[in-house]
């Protein structure tokens, strides 16, 4: 039977990357991310420091990439300077969006020089293979081995999929090379031995312009997430009501609303509620600021998240319904008359000065998601010190990190953070709404494991923190208590 050695995202949620093993020769790695704050790898030797590959490569022959998120792709320039040289697997569109990723994780982690990530983002449209959801692709096919994958809708972001993974031993009869594709269940005359699920990043349901996962119909091993696996988000409908809440509040006091948001996902989430918000309340005033919802500016000072954005805007075939009636009745989600964007970074400064020292609201939606670094780092440095301002937290903040520390203590009165540093005390309200988290929470995750057509014989809950996962493994033993034979249940 396949090995499962996981790399990253053992005692947190960064830095995932799993490899399945098939025998000496062969494995498939699935994803491969940064490390944040103070997560590190399996080995204790890579981390946020150093994220140079402390493992064996060679015999990796396709890395299949979940979703975007740095935390699942960022070492990817460091695993082709390891010296891997397979394909990367990913969505259709992942693989729009990944370039993205990869060219800025290059140029921070690398070279800016343009001759350089030219030759790089060439290296990355070489070893690129998008693949379709719900359709079979063999990855490997020897005589010994045979694997191939299915990507299904993971609901995280857009192009997120989990991984299906069918193994079979034995005799070469799959005879369909490997980069053919099937939408049968099986290949010809092949029965599988073994069929392994990564889970990815497993999205909330009904969560803005993603349609949700469906669980899977089955599988042995079932390797999942916990992020969430020790409490449930509250409802779509009660967490925009706490926005605007927490917006109205915010705004009466003539501040600015700031909120970290990672580029892609949560940023497209966030302008797509907030577009929603300022639409049903058109000409309402907001307080009693002098402003009217639909003079407040939204502004994204990130460049990145602009350009995601944009590629969001043309994958519209893959939003869900409630999204695409929104454009066909004319308006427009991701681009509508409040957005302001920021990409010059004399501008951005300008922007922190504007915002710091005058009295106009505005919202503010800027990276790094937990504060580590990028352009929210100097909104929090002019801001975090005035009681007129406000962070609001919409994601998770892992372990380590500014955002958790803003996060713990700002709420408590006398909190202080260090930033590239310095110590700044936080006299800025803080707010937290975890119901945008992107993440399933507790009840989702149980049931994306029960909701399939028999129940996995092997559980490996991973990409969480200790309690989280602990939580988690608890639901799922109650769950599966009376199924025979008992489902294991392990955290690794």
């Amino acid at each position: 039977m396949a090995t499962l050695l996981h790399h990253g995202a053992v005692d947190g949620v960064t830095g995932s990357a799993h490899e399945l093993v098939f025998d000496q020769h062969n494995s498939l790695l699935i994803d491969c991310g940064l490390f944040q704050g103070s997560d590190r790898s399996a080995s204790g030797n890579a981390g946020a420091a150093n994220l140079a590959i402390d493992f064996d490569t060679s015999r990796i022959q396709a890395l299949i990439a979940t979703h975007v998120h740095i935390d699942h792709v960022g070492r990817i320039p460091w695993l082709l300077a390891s010296g891997f040289e397979g394909p990367i697997l990913c969505s259709i569109p992942s693989a729009k969006l990944l370039p993205i990723v990869l060219e800025d994780a290059f140029r921070l982690g690398f070279s800016r020089h343009p001759g350089d990530v030219a030759r790089y983002l060439k290296i990355i449209a070489s070893r690129l293979v998008p693949l379709a959801y719900d359709t079979w692709h063999t990855v490997l096919d020897r005589k010994e081995v045979q694997a191939r994958i299915r990507l299904q809708r993971a609901g995280h972001i857009l192009g997120s999929a989990y991984v299906e993974c069918d193994i079979t031993y034995g005799a070469n009869t799959a005879g369909s090379g490997s980069g053919s594709s099937s939408n049968s269940k099986s290949n010809s005359g092949t029965q599988a031995n073994h069929r392994v699920v990564f889970s990815g990043d497993l999205g909330a349901p009904h969560a803005p312009l993603l349609r949700p996962p469906q669980p899977a119909e089955f599988c042995d091993r079932l390797v999942i997430e916990s992020t969430y696996g020790d409490r449930n988000h509250e409802s779509r409908e009660h967490r925009r009501q706490r926005l605007e809440r927490v917006l109205e509040r915010a705004l009466a006091d003539k501040g600015t609303v700031l909120i970290p948001a990672f580029s892609i996902g949560r940023t497209q989430e966030l302008l797509y509620e907030l577009e929603d918000i300022i639409h049903q309340h058109q000409g309402s005033p907001i307080g009693d600021t002098g402003l009217s919802w639909n003079e407040l500016p939204i502004i994204l000072d990130s460049p990145l998240a602009s350009r995601f954005t944009e590629v969001y805007r043309s994958l519209k075939p893959y939003w869900d319904e409630e999204a695409i009636e929104r454009v066909l009745a004319g308006r427009r989600p991701l681009a509508f008359d409040q957005l302001l964007t920021v990409d010059e970074h004399d501008a951005h400064l300008r922007m922190v000065r504007h915002l710091a020292d005058s009295a106009r609201p505005a919202v503010v939606i800027s990276g790094s998601g937990m504060c580590t670094g990028g352009r929210i780092v100097n909104y929090l440095k002019a801001m975090l010190h005035d009681p007129r301002h406000n962070v609001l937290f919409v994601g998770y903040q892992g372990a380590g990190t500014p955002g958790r520390t803003i996060q713990r203590f700002g709420p408590r009165g006398n909190g202080y953070v260090e930033l590239d540093g310095e110590r700044f005390d936080i006299r800025a309200g803080v707010e937290s709404i975890g119901g945008y988290s992107a993440h399933a929470d507790q009840a989702g995750l149980v049931a994306f494991a029960t909701g399939m057509q028999r129940p996995p014989q092997e559980i490996r809950i991973l990409h969480g923190d200790t309690a989280a996962k602990q939580a988690l493994a608890a639901r799922f033993a109650e769950a599966f208590r009376s199924h025979a034979p008992p489902v294991r249940i392990t955290i690794p």
